[in-house]
């Protein structure tokens, strides 16, 4: 086994997972001096395997990552579904001109059964729709009279919107297709002329950014929109507080996916506080423009930023502020993703057993939010390996989402 490297290795991932040397040592149960010679090396020639396993679990890293520097294995569901390529596909398309182009009443009942889908988490159910709703929303806007061409285009973006979060679901491996149909939205929201719009697409782009790991630039333009459509959006009601919400939110999550420092974890958490004092503005949980957005999904978001930025007990204290009959209320995928992340703040705290009941729980909620998406996925498998001896249940959900358990 190679050891020259595993000090370097250590305090590579300790600093990216935001430990000072004194954090990691109390987590290993050594002394601060104990780490700094790990990590110079002047520890142990050959550390031993229970020490390399136990670092591997407090970063929450696979073993090899500490032997090796070559890159992780991809997760079995690295790769998006098919499903998701014939959406992909259908941004590629040309608009067809020898087809009947759909009414904006016919294309809007069809984007409220597909936004519906994706609230309930039924993203196979989705994607059967949404090349064909692209086809049709960008036939109507193409063809659209000059007194209907706003309207057109509002409608596009919004297909094109909900293209790009479907795509986002898988990660990396659709970053790209993701981010051109965000661009296409931005597009087709500033033709329209309409702000609500215009500041859902943005956010579109912002969560791009944070996919093509520019994660700054995803703050400063998530925040530009946000303070440059503000009076606008406030003069749009409850629907343009919700678009102004969720632009703050957006930039809470693009903050918290940077390296942590004080100064963005005081950033992240003043945009959570902005986006509450909106929803204070609202007055109360609402689901305008397929948001959710409230008091509730502020706190929803405090628990993923606290969870990105690795302060698992604060995003556990968080979540258990929240009301339990308000979380009820929300949209399966909103569910099942406070499940994922209460999953995270759990293993964050080494409370494994407590991990795999949140993922299961989010499972039976929607599986297709656990089994079929990389992150969820990566999680299920970081639980089970943090684990000693998981049971039936969680076995079986390793072996749903394609892993060995």
């Amino acid at each position: 086994m190679d050891t020259s490297r595993i000090g370097r290795r250590i305090a590579l991932w300790r600093e990216r997972r935001g430990f000072t040397q004194s954090d990691f040592g109390r987590h290993m149960g050594q002394s601060k001096r104990w780490v700094q010679d790990l990590e110079g090396g002047k520890r142990q020639v050959d550390p031993r395997l229970s020490v390399l396993e136990r670092a591997a679990e407090v970063l929450r890293i696979p073993l090899e990552q500490l032997l090796s520097d070559s890159p992780p294995p991809p997760s079995p569901s690295s790769a998006p579904p098919p499903e998701a390529l014939a959406v992909v596909d259908a941004l590629y398309r040309p608009v067809a001109g020898d087809v009947a182009t759909p009414t904006l009443e016919q294309l809007r009942r069809r984007l409220v059964y597909a936004c519906e889908a994706f609230q309930a988490c039924h993203y196979a159910a989705l994607a059967r729709e949404l090349p064909r709703l692209i086809a049709g929303a960008e036939q109507a806007a193409h063809h659209a009279s000059a007194d209907r061409a706003c309207d057109a285009r509002g409608l596009l973006s919004r297909v094109y919107q909900l293209a790009t979060s479907y795509l986002h679901k898988y990660g990396s491996s659709t970053a790209i297709q993701a981010a051109l149909a965000a661009d296409r939205a931005l597009a087709a929201a500033d033709r329209s002329g309409d702000a609500v719009q215009i500041g859902a697409a943005s956010r579109r782009v912002a969560k791009s950014l944070v996919y093509q790991q520019r994660p700054a630039v995803a703050v400063e333009f998530a925040t530009d929109a946000a303070r440059r459509l503000a009076d606008d959006l406030e003069a749009r009601g409850p629907l343009g507080l919700s678009t102004l919400g969720m632009l703050y939110l957006s930039a809470a999550l693009a903050a918290s996916s940077q390296d942590r420092t004080t100064a963005r974890v005081q950033a992240a958490s003043g945009y959570v506080d902005e986006a509450g004092e909106v929803a204070e503005q609202q007055g109360g949980d609402r689901d305008e423009d397929w948001t959710m957005f409230g008091p509730t999904n502020v706190t929803l978001h405090r628990v993923d930023m606290l969870v990105r930025l690795e302060d698992g007990w604060s995003a556990l204290d968080a979540a258990d502020g929240l009301d339990t009959e308000a979380v009820g209320s929300l949209s399966k995928e909103r569910r099942a993703g406070l499940r994922v992340a209460k999953a995270r703040a759990c293993l964050l705290t080494r409370r494994r057993e407590d991990a795999a009941t949140e993922l299961l729980e989010a499972d039976a909620l929607a599986p297709e939010e656990v089994e079929g998406r990389p992150d969820a996925v990566d999680l299920v498998k970081d639980v089970v390996g943090a684990t000693p001896s998981p049971g039936r249940e969680l076995r079986d959900l390793a072996a749903r989402c394609g892993l060995r358990a």
